[in-house]
């Protein structure tokens, strides 16, 4: 029986990720091969054996990384399905198929990454007006902007808006040169970004000349009405309430409309109050309008956004619980101090 001792380097993937908590992921693949010895350090496995079982493992931990790579996840059952002889990639495409939003321009089809876009989706279908409420990187925009293109694609809709209140984020830009369209856009790129990845540059320019498409600020929504549209209001959490207000009943009879923002990235003055905020607290329950919430489980880019992301809300509890506590010490000192004086 020839014997074959191969080494493979597990790189572009977060470890964690590939080995499992405990190495639970890595330990089905042990399992799988107790015929072999495997052995693992950092990026390092190991394999030694049969020939032909050492090359059928060694392809296994490839398709395990090229899953991790892909699609940035890499499931238990995934690691079972592989072992087991079954091709992730196959059932992923079948599962994809059913769920595709639309193809963008370069052919690569969109679809939801996470079970909350999935949502998301799903909620938009069934409601007029949804809010999408989540951090950053969790691909609300993305996904809002992709069923505002399939509804203009399908004749659904006769037009997209797309609009957001032009707040800086936490820094003064000053004068910005040029003519009104040249200071407004850099507020509105992110919208151009996903426009970009769904359309044709030839179709998009197109449309938004004729104004099938509109990219505009907030404040130009005043007095309108907007009807036979997929409307989108992006980084609500940095409306008034005067301004979520005048949005929403800019809405026609046959509009769509799917409201994104991020309450933790509040970019107003401290003497003014989000509007989005007190909005999803007015609005709930309202048969038509669906609230999502998405968490740092949905975040789709980089690995460390979600580990950022928890962070800073581990801090922010950290800092409420100790405001808190400090708050009932001061009122127990005024109290103490109170009863002293009367005693007096």
């Amino acid at each position: 029986m020839a014997s074959s001792e191969v080494i493979l380097i597990v790189e572009e993937v977060n470890l964690v990720d590939f080995y499992g908590q405990n190495d639970s992921k890595f330990n089905i693949l042990k399992k799988a091969y107790t015929d072999l010895t495997i052995t693992s350090r950092g990026q390092m496995v190991k394999v030694t054996g049969d020939k032909k079982r050492v090359q059928l493992c060694k392809n296994h931990v490839e398709m395990m990384i090229r899953v991790l790579k892909q699609y940035g996840e890499l499931s238990i059952q995934t690691v079972r399905d592989i072992v087991g002889g079954t091709n992730p990639f196959e059932s992923k495409l079948r599962k994809e198929n059913q769920n595709i939003i639309l193809y963008g321009q370069s052919g690569k089809p969109i679809v939801p990454r996470t079970r909350n876009q999935k949502k998301l989706v799903e909620s938009s279908d069934n409601n007029d007006i949804v809010f999408a409420i989540g951090p950053a990187g969790t691909g609300k925009t993305y996904t809002a902007v992709a069923l505002a293109v399939r509804a203009l694609k399908l004749n659904r809709v006769r037009r997209i808006i797309l609009t957001r209140p032009a707040v800086e984020a936490g820094e003064s830009l000053g004068f910005l040169p040029g003519d009104l369209k040249e200071k407004i856009d850099p507020y509105l790129r992110p919208l151009y970004d996903a426009l970009d990845d769904m359309i044709h540059p030839e179709k998009l320019a197109l449309f938004m000349q004729n104004r099938t498409i509109e990219v505009a600020p907030l404040a130009f929504m005043r007095g309108r009405t907007l009807d036979n549209s997929f409307v989108i209001l992006d980084e609500a959490q940095n409306c008034t309430e005067t301004q979520l207000k005048m949005f929403l009943t800019r809405l026609g009879p046959s509009a769509k409309c799917i409201v994104t923002g991020d309450l933790s990235q509040i970019d107003l003055p401290r003497n003014q109050r989000s509007g989005l905020l007190r909005g999803l607290h007015i609005l709930d329950n309202i048969e038509g309008i669906g609230i999502l919430r998405l968490s740092s489980g949905d975040v789709v880019r980089h690995r460390l956004v979600r580990e950022i992301i928890d962070a800073y809300d581990r801090q922010s509890k950290e800092d409420e619980a100790f405001k808190k506590k400090r708050d009932e010490e001061r009122k127990k000192e005024r109290e103490n101090s109170e009863n002293k004086k009367e005693k007096e």
